[in-house]
């Protein structure tokens, strides 16, 4: 037992060695085209950034470029295809950027597998095409489980240049031998909820107002230039229930899955119990922004693309349903960010890293912080709100059916979007000073049963629903 309690020490004090939170709203939401932050914007990134670092080293190279050739491990080679990997590398290495990419791009290509495209490096055309993307082995030896390799290679099929890349997740990426950037130091430095809430007390701000205050002090923008940058995200989110809630048909792939979103905001119209009718369009108002996500629509991360449709649902349903505000729903938004930058930190919030856990439970838990703080609670109960919802989230697989992130991806989007909602309600009904579970005890539980977690259960669509549905 001395042993146990000595490895239990030994485990807290090293979970709390750890550097302040320094992420950016800018790097955290991010919006690009679905269906998933990991598997189709981080691999734009990578194509991109490889395209640029090329064109620098050209003078460099000592044999003629002819083409390149891209290598996919892991999740990212199990569940590409359904995810549209290999288009979205492609658009990249193109020179598209996931912010500025062309509506229905990642489509195009994904139709015209055989078609080969041209890009230039200096004057030298480099061949490129949806064949040099290779799908290779799921079991690897690298240290992210999302890793591609990218090389630049002459007529010989030597490499000339090369880049070992990891997607780890909302859209981020890193490098062997990538280094942080290095940006400016968070005016209130936190690690941990506890540490945030202390900060407030210290200072007397709001939660959006030290969010604000590091996010000044990270990026060197003016507070109107955050403001903007916000304001953009959530009508991009809103532009996008509206988009989803006014298309039908089936989405793309072998699945035959129809929209449902219309129906369901068609069906909420006719239902005269309150509870009900508000419910149904919660439901339906994630299920629109899910379905974008899946058809290859412009979507943000929150925190990444499979989850995309939780917290634009809440968002909506606060704008239309409970007509809260513009600021107040602006305030609750950067609450959410809080919570999101905090799972990030201490945890993770990829599905290959965590399992659904980390995306639809924390966007399930960033919604329901967002509503609290933007309906006037404290920061208490607004991190009451975010535990409740994450916990009840903690262990869910991420098991996408043939790769794609539509079942059970698109119901889970409405199922915590309600989630969120049930978790304000439970959170605001309660003295907080008596809830017994803290949000990073919860974050906490998250990593250990993700680092836990069986590798087939983390979007490498080799166990869970993704097997058993395909063997009933």
């Amino acid at each position: 037992m001395a042993t146990l309690n000595t490895l239990f020490h030994e485990h807290k004090k090293r979970s709390l060695i750890v550097s302040p939170v320094e992420t950016s709203i800018f790097d955290l939401l991010k919006c690009g085209p679905g269906p998933s932050s990991s598997h189709t914007i981080g691999p734009m990134k990578a194509g991109y950034d490889f395209l640029c670092l090329c064109r620098e080293k050209l003078p460099e190279f000592t044999q003629k470029p002819d083409h390149f050739l891209v290598r996919l491990y892991g999740s990212l080679s199990a569940t590409g295809k359904g995810h549209g990997t290999c288009s979205a590398v492609l658009a990249g290495l193109l020179g598209h950027s996931p912010e500025k990419c062309p509506a229905g791009l990642l489509k195009n290509l994904g139709n015209n597998p055989d078609e080969h495209y041209t890009q230039l490096l200096g004057d030298i055309p480099i061949t490129l095409s949806l064949r040099n993307i290779i799908y290779d082995t799921v079991v690897h030896d690298f240290p992210y489980n999302n890793t591609l390799v990218i090389s630049l290679m002459d007529m010989k099929g030597e490499a000339l240049f090369e880049r070992e890349y990891y997607s780890v997740g909302g859209g981020f990426i890193q490098w062997k031998g990538w280094k942080a950037p290095e940006f400016g130091k968070p005016v209130h430095p936190y690690q941990s909820m506890k540490d945030l809430q202390n900060r407030l007390e210290e200072t007397g701000l709001t939660l959006h107002e030290l969010l604000l205050d590091n996010e000044t002090a990270i990026t060197g923008k003016s507070r109107v230039e955050i403001l903007q940058y916000l304001d953009e995200l959530i009508e991009t989110m809103i532009m996008g229930v509206k988009r989803g809630l006014s298309k039908e048909g089936v989405l793309p792939g072998t699945l035959n899955v129809h929209r449902k979103a219309g129906v369901l905001y068609e069906r909420a119209k006719t239902l005269n119990i309150f509870h009900e009718r508000f419910l149904t369009n919660l439901n339906a108002y994630a299920m629109a922004t899910a379905e974008e996500n899946a058809d290859g629509g412009v979507i943000v991360t929150t925190p990444t693309c499979g989850a995309s449709g939780v917290l634009p649902a809440l968002l909506y349903a606060m704008r239309y349903d409970m007509h809260i505000g513009d600021r107040a729903v602006r305030e609750g938004f950067l609450a959410a960010v809080a919570i999101g930058f905090l799972a990030k930190h201490n945890a993770a919030i990829a599905g290959a890293e965590v399992g659904c856990q980390g995306e639809i439970g924390v966007a399930s838990a960033m919604s329901a912080a967002m509503l609290t703080h933007a309906r006037g609670f404290s920061a208490e109960y607004t991190a009451n709100a975010a535990e409740v919802a994450l916990e009840h989230h903690l262990g869910l697989t991420c098991d996408p059916v043939g790769g794609y992130v539509q079942i059970p991806c698109i119901e889970r989007n409405a199922v915590g979007a309600v989630k969120a909602y049930n978790a304000f309600l439970l959170a605001i009904s309660e003295d907080p000073k008596s809830h017994r579970v803290s949000l990073d005890s919860a974050i906490e539980a998250m990593g250990e049963t993700g680092r836990e977690m069986n590798a087939k259960f983390k979007e490498t669509s080799l166990g869970g629903l993704a097997v058993s549905m395909v063997n009933c």
